[in-house]
């Protein structure tokens, strides 16, 4: 059985962070590495975990990203992207399926098995995806205006690698809890660790 190690990289943090035209790794870059607490929830898993600073800037992925369709689940259940960045919708399941979000004011039809829609998200915000075929399937796509970020696993366990030295705000997004946020100073070659409890 595989251990989850509070300095193991999640798979899921590395190929966001890849995805994003994070800068080059460099010796004075540091890391943020922590834990969060969903108070009240059943999994810890799902929480997006950012950094913002004045003067961010980021890059659309240029790798292609993708939400599936599967067994009347959307997969992943939360996707954190940077803003300009677009998403292929899949249908892997053997009947139609539809994607909206009220946020987004966008509908994208119905499709077949095998087929896909793609759509591009310009403004940041978290943005509900929803099917009008099947009301009981949802996610949430959160759009960001950085390039730092991560999202959880099971125990509540991030990482967010290669960040320049300075002062960022954190900020701790769950689809039920209450946003957190507080500062975190990064220093050069250094793990800054962090513990955070989301409630209601």
């Amino acid at each position: 059985m595989r251990r989850h190690l509070l300095f193991e990289i999640p798979l899921v943090t590395l190929a966001l962070i890849a995805a994003s035209g994070a800068p080059g790794r460099s010796a004075d870059n540091g890391s943020v590495i922590g834990t969060v607490t969903a108070k009240g929830l059943s999994t810890n898993a799902d929480i997006v975990v950012s950094l913002e600073a004045p003067g961010l800037t980021v890059k659309p992925a240029t790798v292609g990203i993708e939400v599936d369709q599967k067994g009347k689940v959307f997969v992943p259940h939360v996707l954190p992207i940077v803003r300009g960045t677009s998403i292929k919708f899949l249908n892997s399941d053997p009947f139609a399926h539809n994607v909206f979000s009220p946020e987004g004011k966008y509908d994208l039809g119905s499709w077949q098995q095998g087929q896909s829609k793609d759509h591009t998200f310009s403004t940041v915000g978290v943005y509900t995806q929803l099917c009008r075929i099947h009301p009981e399937m949802e996610a949430f796509i959160v759009v960001l205006d950085t390039p730092y970020f991560g999202k959880t696993d099971q125990t509540g366990a991030f990482q967010i690698p290669n960040v320049p030295a300075g002062r960022y705000t954190l900020v701790a997004w769950s689809a039920k809890l209450k946003t957190a946020k507080q500062p975190v100073t990064v220093e050069a070659g250094k793990p800054t660790m962090v513990q955070l409890a989301l409630s209601k």
